[in-house]
C-alpha cells in the first residue's frame, strides 16, 4: 500500500465530501477501531486509566470510545482543512487565555508553546497564523520520505512553517525563529522521541516527556506557555458559518515561571515539571480530547531499552 499517495490523495480530494457524510464516515471508522480493541486501543485505556484512576473499566471504555471519536476526527478535520476558507476557520476556532500571549507578539516577541497530542492543532495552528503571529514548529520525520514531503507541504499550506525533528541544526533554527519575532513556536511534547527527555510527574505517575519546550525557552528568554487545545460542538449561526458540526477550542495558559537556579540541566528539569504540572490538570479535565495511543509513562517502559534511553542521556 503506497501510505504517501493515500494521504496525498485524502488532503486534495477529502474537503470535496459533503461534511455530513465525512462526519458519519470518520465515526463508523473510530467505532469499528474501538471495537476491535486493537493494541492503540487498549494503550489508549491504559494512559487514561493513569490520568482518570477513578473510573471503573465500564466507564474508561467509554471514554475510550469517545476519544477514538475524537482521534478520527482531528484526521477528518486535517484532510478537509485546505478546503476550508479563512472565515471559516476563524468561525471554527475559540480563544480562551488570549491575554497570556497577545501583548507579546504585539510587542513584537516570541512565545514557547508547549503543547500536548489533544484537539485538533493544525487547525489551531491555521488559525494563529493570520490572528496572532506566524507558527514555526518541529514535527517527526515521518516514513516514506514521500510521505513527509507531501506532509510539510500540507502544514505550510495553511500557514505552518516545520522542521523536522533530527535534522541538523533544528535547534539552531528554532533559536533563530524566536529572535526574528513575534512568532509562535508550538512544539508537541507529552512524549519524548529522543534519547534527551526528562523524566517527570505526570498526573501522580512518572512519564518521559520531551525538554524542547524548556530548553528553547531558557536558550531565548521567550516564555513558555502551556497550551491546550479541545474540541467543542458548534450550533446556530456559528455552526452555519464554520461550515462544521464541530470547532477547536485554543487555551492559552499563564506562562509558567523560570526556576531560580543556575545549573542549566536543572532548570530544563524544573521548567519541565512545571508545565507538564498544568498539562495533568488539563488531561484530568479533557482526557477524551488527548489522543496518546503510544506509551509515555515509565511503568509502561520496557526497562531494559529506557535503561539504555537514560544511559545515552546521561543520567544515573
Amino acid at each position: 500500500m503506497d501510505v504517501a499517495a493515500l494521504y496525498t490523495f485524502a488532503w486534495q480530494h477529502a474537503h470535496r465530501v459533503p461534511e455530513p457524510l465525512q462526519r458519519a464516515a470518520a465515526t463508523v471508522a473510530a467505532d469499528l477501531t474501538w471495537w476491535r480493541h486493537g493494541a492503540g486501543v487498549r494503550r489508549l485505556e491504559a494512559n487514561y486509566a493513569r490520568v482518570r484512576p477513578e473510573l471503573d473499566a465500564r466507564a474508561l471504555r467509554r471514554l475510550s470510545r469517545e476519544g477514538m471519536r475524537r482521534y478520527l476526527r482531528y484526521f477528518r478535520e486535517a484532510f478537509t482543512l485546505q478546503g476550508a476558507d479563512p472565515d471559516q476557520i476563524a468561525a471554527r476556532v475559540r480563544v480562551e487565555g488570549e491575554e497570556n500571549v497577545r501583548p507579546v507578539v504585539e510587542a513584537g516577541g516570541s512565545v514557547v508553546m508547549a503543547l500536548s497530542h489533544c484537539g485538533n492543532w493544525d487547525l489551531a495552528g491555521a488559525w494563529a497564523t493570520p490572528h496572532l503571529a506566524p507558527v514555526l514548529t518541529v514535527a517527526e520525520r515521518l516514513e516514506p520520505a514521500a510521505l513527509f514531503t507531501e506532509f510539510v507541504a500540507f502544514r505550510r499550506s495553511i500557514g505552518i512553517d516545520v522542521l523536522a525533528l533530527g535534522d541538523d541544526g533544528v535547534f539552531r533554527d528554532l533559536v533563530r525563529g524566536a529572535e526574528d519575532g513575534p512568532r509562535l513556536l508550538p512544539l508537541l511534547a507529552d512524549r519524548d522521541l529522543t534519547a534527551r527527555g526528562v523524566e517527570v510527574d505526570l498526573c501522580g505517575h512518572r512519564a518521559r516527556v520531551a525538554a524542547g519546550p524548556a530548553a528553547l525557552a531558557l536558550a531565548t528568554g521567550a516564555p513558555l506557555l502551556p497550551v491546550g487545545i479541545f474540541h467543542e460542538r458548534l450550533h446556530g449561526e456559528r455552526r452555519r458559518r464554520a461550515g462544521s458540526a464541530w470547532g477547536t477550542v485554543i487555551r492559552f495558559l499563564p506562562a509558567v515561571p523560570v526556576p531560580a537556579v543556575e545549573d542549566r540541566g536543572e532548570q530544563i528539569a524544573r521548567l519541565t515539571q512545571a508545565w507538564v504540572s498544568v498539562l495533568g490538570e488539563f488531561l484530568v479535565e479533557r482526557t477524551a480530547d488527548w489522543h496518546m495511543l503510544q506509551k509515555v509513562f515509565v511503568d509502561d517502559l520496557d526497562p531494559e531499552r529506557y535503561a539504555r534511553t537514560k544511559a545515552r542521556a546521561g543520567e544515573a
